[in-house]
């Protein structure tokens, strides 16, 4: 009898022991607040000091190379005017210019100054005498970025959204001439093969012709979302890019041609409507704009990249002093990722079309103009100046709700899915549905309504998911309504830490969860220590369970021995 008396106390001890050192923080705040009213709070320990790390300084130079500085300034191209801009990475003006006169209308050395096929953006036919061309020939190709290679063990042609973040892509892009990397030596794709699709624009009422040639190894289509088209072509072929309903999807190496002649204005959308749930989420979508009617209107037919709009419309320049086009998207690495698995289409189809969920679906990456922060601050600033007026066209095309805020502005909506507002409605939070497009009418006038004035003021989904990348933050498709007396040389925008506290986000590490937070800031913290005082109280506690067990296990020996 004394044994089990004695093994009894000394079990109770032990589990006593073991209770009073068990790590409360990994318990739910109710079953916490029991433990701490029966054991009590513990003792306030210091915290053992930080580890620093070491960030890397930025170079200006390797995110805002001075070569482009001359492609930022103004030019005057085969007679067309095109804007300055102060983006980090400005478009090519002479692809601005090929794609606003036409490639078949622009001569050899524009041209081979550029990336652009010589069919790929076709002008021709004054129908109307206006002074500008009312047949346009468009041709576009399916390229995928980031995919497996059986050449190279590396993704390619590499695209990143963000520092180190590549996830699969499937895009529209212009038909381009030469290579889809930069050269023989580099993975990287070359400019015109990106996230999103370019933003098309078209003049109302031109006969335009959108021809794509499959390029890729899966069937697809183009779908007008939005735009005003008819169901067949003049020659009776299906025109709504559906298939089975309207026609069949163009197989690979395969070309369709699509005809349509809006009667309409406004801001819409294309995308690839073959398996619409996965083939749009992996990015074959892209903004298509339709200006209004003008004499010797010679619209800016694509804009790679979206962004600033640097050859504007005569119908917006009466009326605005810039435009900029912006497209937000999000990105579920489960899905894109599934074409880095595989080289054999029936392989990468049967694991995007079948294995993958949708109702599943959780986003990782949330872009703007087909770049996560801080690349948004390359490509993606609206930069505007004291008493202008400023048009933003926007898409939503993702699959999840956008809530758009804007810092420091209440901004105008003018159109909804380009049907024009009788009455304007003016806030600073502005909810988008998937696949909605809205037209915004920003005033920098200092009134205290339409702006509080001159500063570097953020622009971003109000979500808060959306403003991370993967779960870090700041990412996402954070972008800046920027003051130009608020702009570096560079073309970044100012902070309040001088121009090296950005270096941290352009760092990969940053994105891998390698940089502490709030390192790159003054007086900021570093990185806790490897072991904390939690620690050893989870080790005790698995001692103190340990040598409980070992007791129980001998106590019953014992007694079965005394049986």
């Amino acid at each position: 009898m004394i044994w089990r008396v004695l093994h009894a106390i000394g079990l109770l001890a032990c589990l006593w022991a073991a209770l009073l050192h068990f790590p409360s923080h990994q318990l739910s705040p109710r079953l916490a607040a029991d433990y701490h009213e029966l054991f009590g709070e513990r003792n306030y320990r210091v915290a053992q000091a930080s580890q620093d790390v070491a960030i890397k300084p930025f170079v200006v130079e390797e995110h805002c190379r001075p070569e482009y500085e001359s492609w930022r300034q103004a030019h005057t191209i085969e007679g067309i005017d095109i804007s300055a801009t102060e983006d980090c990475i400005p478009d090519n003006p002479w692809e601005v210019a090929a794609a606003v006169k036409g490639t078949n209308n622009v001569d050899m050395g524009t041209l081979m100054k550029g990336l652009l096929a010589p069919d790929a953006v076709d002008k021709s036919e004054d129908r109307d005498g206006d002074g500008d061309p009312d047949l346009i020939h468009i041709r576009l190709e399916i390229m995928e970025l980031n995919g497996r290679s059986t050449d190279v063990p590396e993704t390619l042609p590499y695209f990143e959204i963000a520092p180190g973040i590549a996830p699969g892509l499937w895009v529209f892009a212009p038909k381009s001439r030469g290579m889809s990397t930069v050269n023989f030596e580099s993975i990287e794709a070359n400019r015109l093969i990106r996230l999103p699709a370019p933003a098309i624009r078209v003049e109302q009422d031109d006969e335009v012709m959108v021809t794509v040639e499959n390029t890729h190894y899966l069937p697809h289509t183009i779908h007008f979302h939005g735009v005003d088209h008819p169901f067949e072509t003049p020659a009776g072929e299906g025109n709504d890019g559906v298939p089975m309903f309207s026609e069949h999807p163009v197989p690979p190496g395969g070309a369709k041609t699509y005809w349509l002649s809006p009667r309409q204005a406004g801001t819409a959308f294309y995308h690839c409507h073959v398996q619409p749930h996965s083939h749009i989420l992996m990015g074959l979508q892209g903004l298509f704009i339709v200006e209004e009617n003008r004499p010797n209107n010679w619209v800016q037919t694509l804009n790679v990249g979206g962004g600033r709009v640097r050859a504007r419309s005569i119908g917006v320049s009466e009326r605005y002093d810039r435009e900029f086009d912006l497209h937000y998207f999000e990105i579920d690495k489960e899905l894109n990722d599934r074409i880095k698995a595989a080289t054999d289409p029936r392989l990468i189809s049967k694991s995007i079309h079948r294995e993958y969920n949708i109702t599943q679906r959780v986003a990782e990456y949330y872009v703007l103009n087909g770049r996560s922060f801080p690349y948004t601050l390359r490509e993606s600033l609206v930069v505007l100046k004291p008493e202008e007026r400023v048009k933003l066209r926007v898409l939503n095309g993702g699959g999840e709700g956008l809530a758009l805020h804007f810092h420091g502005h209440k901004p105008a909506l003018t159109h909804s899915d380009g049907v024009i507002l009788k009455d304007e409605q003016r806030r600073d939070v502005f909810w988008m549905a998937s696949a909605q497009r809205a037209d915004f009418a920003l005033s920098s006038e200092n009134d205290g309504l339409k702006s509080y004035g001159a500063g570097a003021w953020m622009l971003h989904d109000h979500r808060e998911r959306a403003v991370t990348t993967n779960g870090i933050g700041p990412g996402g498709g954070v972008s800046m309504l920027v003051y130009d007396d608020y702009l570096e040389a560079s073309g970044l925008p100012k902070t309040v830490h001088g121009e090296q506290s950005l270096g941290a986000f352009f760092d990969p590490a940053y994105y891998r969860g390698d940089v502490p937070v709030f390192a790159m800031m003054p007086h900021g913290l570093g990185e806790a220590p490897v072991t904390s005082p939690s620690s050893h109280r989870s080790f005790r506690f698995a001692l103190f369970s340990f040598f409980a067990l070992l007791w129980l296990m001998a106590g019953w020996v014992l007694f079965w021995q005394r049986d």
